[in-house]
């Protein structure tokens, strides 16, 4: 049985002793316990969370309104990035242990196709308007380009570096490719996919996750080298700023709502940054959880939190945490 777990700990705080998030609950997942998690989406459409359960080889399903565990989707070996495509009415899955990317029909939730690709895939993104996944192949310095119509790969772009996060602007139609080794961001041009500029980000060492805020053409990239969130302005092309977090930075996400950045580090922190405007930035906190935590989520509505744990005190655990979003504090935002 699937149980929600209501937490009562203390709110976690900011440096200023407002809080930032409140643990409401926990969901209890299938498991096995201790095993890694990756990446979620969420499918607003009917209101579920897919989590990828890398160490297992699984992907689960949780309906967003119950808390409940609905569906375990197998045959999806070493799973890291997942996409939800909602015309297609599909879910891709990045299979890094048999370089596969999986295809989840959301009509019988099974595995309908693998996609072969080079090396590694690992995080993607969607292009609505021209029917397109970008597949980071991470350890073959590549972007597969799948159309997700005939499920086939278009072409695979390659690099001089491991391709860390990308992720598609509505805005621009360009998509942003972390280009980790070389400290650089890549734009490809959605429509040719040609690459159309390379840019270095300074101070930043191993940009690997990545958040965009599409409507002010600002990037941000976690540094995995140096433990800094660097703030790249997509228009100047340049770093505009760079704030401390705990190490083990992986995924990144932002709530446009909030003008909230979450990153989560695996030694055992969510970092919580504050977007007061376009321009200032400031970090919020590092709210403490368990080791190991490489992903998160924000529900778009809700602001509510979802970060996948794979253990408790050094003990093995299959949970999804739950966390409420304490509005900020400081300047309104514009």
């Amino acid at each position: 049985m699937i149980l929600l777990t209501i937490a009562n700990g203390p709110n976690a705080q900011a440096a200023d002793g407002a809080p930032v998030l409140k643990q409401i609950g926990s969901i209890d997942l299938p498991g096995p316990p201790g095993k890694r998690f990756d990446y979620l989406v969420i499918d607003y459409d009917d209101d579920w969370l897919f989590s990828a359960h890398l160490a297992a080889g699984q992907t689960y399903v949780i309906d967003l309104k119950t808390n409940r565990v609905l569906h375990v989707v197998t045959d999806t070996p070493g799973v890291e990035g997942l996409e939800y495509v909602p015309d297609e009415r599909k879910v891709y899955t990045s299979n890094a242990a048999d370089n596969t990317i999986g295809v989840i029909d959301l009509k019988t939730m099974k595995v309908v196709r693998k996609i072969p690709t080079e090396s590694k895939p690992d995080g993607n993104t969607y292009a609505a308007p021209v029917h397109k996944l970008y597949v980071a192949d991470e350890r073959a310095n590549a972007i597969a380009v799948v159309d997700v119509r005939s499920d086939r790969i278009l072409t695979t772009l390659h690099f001089d570096s491991e391709t860390g996060v990308p992720l598609y602007d509505p805005k621009t139609n360009l998509v942003y490719v972390n280009l980790q080794d070389r400290n650089e961001l890549a734009a490809i041009d959605s429509a040719t996919d040609k690459v159309v500029g390379r840019y270095p980000v300074e101070g930043c060492k191993g940009n690997h996750g990545m958040a965009l805020d599409a409507e002010h053409h600002r990037a941000f990239l976690a540094c995995q080298g140096n433990d800094r969130l660097a703030v790249f302005d997509l228009d100047a092309h340049k770093t505009i700023a760079s704030m401390p977090m705990a190490p083990g930075s992986d995924v990144v996400q932002f709530d446009a709502g909030l003008g909230r950045i979450y990153v989560s580090c695996s030694s055992g922190a969510i970092a919580v940054f504050q977007e007061d405007d376009p321009d200032h930035f400031r970090k919020l906190a590092d709210v403490p959880v368990q080791r190991r935590v490489h992903s998160l989520a924000v529900d778009m509505r809700t602001h509510r939190v979802y970060a996948p744990e794979q253990e408790e005190d050094g003990h093995g655990v299959a949970r999804m945490l739950i966390f409420d979003a304490v509005s900020p504090s400081g300047p309104e935002k514009p």
